[in-house]
């Protein structure tokens, strides 16, 4: 399919915006245009509760929302812990208001969004560790926050469908929390998938080969961290026994085969895999609702999706 006019509207208002490059700019400057574009994905649905609270991760205070759908019954509620995207270098909780409320009143899930520090100030594994040890608190207070473990799953898109992938494996590793669902959003879990100069879609479609190369350099420490699962999914020796997963790609996306490949490879190990690949779209179009209708339109057949798994 042809890029979407929608999304070809988007990359024209962006270009015509003339915003520094953030390989130039540094994070620093690029988190500020990324704060001043804060009105792209919609309005959060008033229906759902939203209250923000903090946890101590081992090496910070650390914010979460709380997205709770109302409900005429108290009785307990499939449940998420969410990781947003970015690059692990920009974006934030809040940012997420819009689309997450939309899928905890579509799911009837009670959400978590772990706000994780961010590199290169912090570089792998912090905002990994934030992303499990934000699981368990979320395990640790489930009780509280009326969430069913039985049906709690991760969840995150681009670097946080990495983190998501990274905490999937450790829970399995672990062995103390059993995971009903993880979903991924456009993951990004090698950063041998934008070495090669002939990646598709490397330039012209928002997130670029060079900007994506640089982000995993902000992330990871060096070379030793590409053979780490939990930095690199890629590269675990396994990915048996991972939790059912509903995963999308888009086609005009720099991580296409990056998230296809991954696909393969979770199908090859056995697990359950439901996979979209979204013709005509782009990076980021699930936060992208007020102007492309498919970053709302999405929401329907996640939440479809994800409700065979935990119920309603």
């Amino acid at each position: 399919m042809t890029l979407h006019p929608q999304a070809a509207a988007f990359l024209d208002l962006m270009a015509a915006a003339n915003l520094p490059d953030m390989i130039t700019a540094g994070p620093t400057v690029a988190r500020k245009y990324s704060h001043d574009l804060s009105n792209v994905s919609n309005d959060s649905d008033p229906s759902v509760d939203i209250r923000i609270e903090f946890f101590t991760s081992s090496t910070a205070d650390v914010a979460v929302a709380i997205y709770t759908p109302s409900a005429a019954s108290q009785e307990k509620r499939a449940g998420l812990v969410y990781f947003h995207g970015g690059g692990w270098v920009l974006n934030y909780i809040t940012k997420y208001h819009a689309q997450l409320a939309a899928m905890a009143k579509k799911t009837n899930s009670i959400i978590v969004s772990v706000n994780y520090q961010k590199a290169p100030e912090h570089k792998f594994p912090i905002p990994f560790n934030d992303c499990y040890e934000g699981l368990e608190w979320t395990v640790a207070n489930a009780d509280r926050l009326g969430i069913d473990l039985a049906r709690l799953g991760v969840g995150g898109d681009s670097a946080g469908g990495n983190l998501a992938c990274a905490v999937a494996l450790a829970a399995r590793d672990r062995g103390v929390i059993k995971l009903a669902y993880q979903w991924l959003v456009y993951p990004c879990n090698g950063p041998e998938f934008v070495d090669n100069p002939d990646v598709p879609n490397a330039e012209g479609y928002g997130l670029t080969q060079p900007r994506m190369k640089w982000l995993w350099e902000m992330y990871l420490n060096g070379d030793a961290d590409r053979a780490n699962p939990y930095a690199a999914p890629h590269s675990a020796p396994s990915l048996a026994g991972l939790p059912p997963t509903i995963m999308i790609t888009a086609e005009y996306d720099v991580l296409r085969p990056d998230g296809i490949a991954y696909y393969e490879k979770l199908k090859a190990a056995g697990n359950k895999v439901l996979y979209k690949d979204c013709p005509g779209m782009i990076h980021g179009f699930f936060s992208l609702g007020r102007v492309i209708d498919d970053g709302i339109a999405i929401q329907d057949w996640f939440a479809e999706n994800i409700l065979k798994i935990v119920g309603k």
